[in-house]
C-alpha cells in the first residue's frame, strides 16, 4: 500500500511540473506575440487558457526564460535575430555614452531571450544616481524615473530610468559600487561589458 502511495505521489509530481512547463510555455507565446511585459499577468492568462488552477503553482521566471529560449529557436527565424542585434547595437551606443559607469547589458537582450517589444537593460554602478540624471538632463536625453527594484521586497536598491528611442525602451539601473561587488549571480545570467558586446556582435 505505501509503494502504491508513493507511486500515485510520484505521477502527481510529474504531472504538476508538466503543467507548469506548459504555462511558461503558453506565457511566453503571450509574451513575445502579443508583447506583454508583466510575467506574472502573462503566467496567469496562460494557466486561464490551458484550463488550470493558479493554485497548483505558476511557473518561475527563469522556467519563462528557458521557454522564451525555445520558442524563439523554434519560431524566432531571420527576424528574432535581426532584432536581438538591433536591440544589442542601441545597447553599446548607451553604453558608449554612459561608459563612466562601467555599464553592464543584463537580462534578456544579454541572453539572447529577449522578444521585439524587451526594454534594453542597463545596469551602472554609480556613487550617486543622480550623476547619471544630471548627464543625461545636460545632455537633453529625455528619460522617466520609475520605482527602485529590490530583490528582498523591501526597501529598493537601485535607481530605475527609462529612456524612449526610436529603437528601443533603455531601462537604466543604478546601483552603487559596492552593491555589485556583493550582488549575488546566477550561474546562468549574462553580464556582458562593452568588451564582451562589441566581441559578440562582431560574430554576428
Amino acid at each position: 500500500m505505501v509503494g502504491g502511495e508513493a507511486a500515485g505521489a510520484g505521477r502527481g509530481s510529474n504531472r504538476i511540473l508538466q503543467d507548469r512547463t506548459r504555462i511558461a510555455q503558453a506565457a511566453a507565446r503571450l509574451i513575445a506575440e502579443h508583447g506583454i511585459r508583466d510575467w506574472s499577468a502573462a503566467k496567469r492568462k496562460a494557466a486561464r487558457q490551458l484550463g488550470l488552477p493558479e493554485g497548483l503553482g505558476l511557473p518561475s521566471n527563469e522556467d519563462v526564460e528557458q521557454a522564451l529560449t525555445d520558442y524563439h529557436a523554434l519560431f524566432g527565424g531571420p527576424a528574432h535575430a535581426a532584432s536581438l542585434q538591433e536591440q544589442r547595437r542601441e545597447a553599446l551606443r548607451w553604453m558608449r555614452r554612459l561608459e563612466q559607469w562601467a555599464p553592464l547589458l543584463v537580462g534578456g537582450v544579454a541572453a539572447g531571450w529577449a522578444t521585439e517589444h524587451s526594454d534594453v537593460r542597463l545596469e551602472l554602478a554609480a556613487d550617486d544616481p543622480k550623476a547619471v540624471e544630471m548627464l543625461l538632463a545636460s545632455n537633453g536625453v529625455r528619460y522617466a524615473a520609475l520605482p527602485g527594484r529590490s530583490d528582498e521586497g523591501g526597501e529598493p536598491d537601485s535607481a530605475e530610468l527609462l529612456i524612449e528611442t526610436p529603437t528601443a525602451g533603455i531601462r537604466v539601473s543604478v546601483i552603487s559600487p559596492v552593491q555589485r561587488r556583493s550582488r549575488p549571480r546566477r550561474n546562468d545570467e549574462p553580464r556582458l561589458d562593452r568588451a564582451e558586446l562589441e566581441a559578440l556582435l562582431a560574430q554576428q
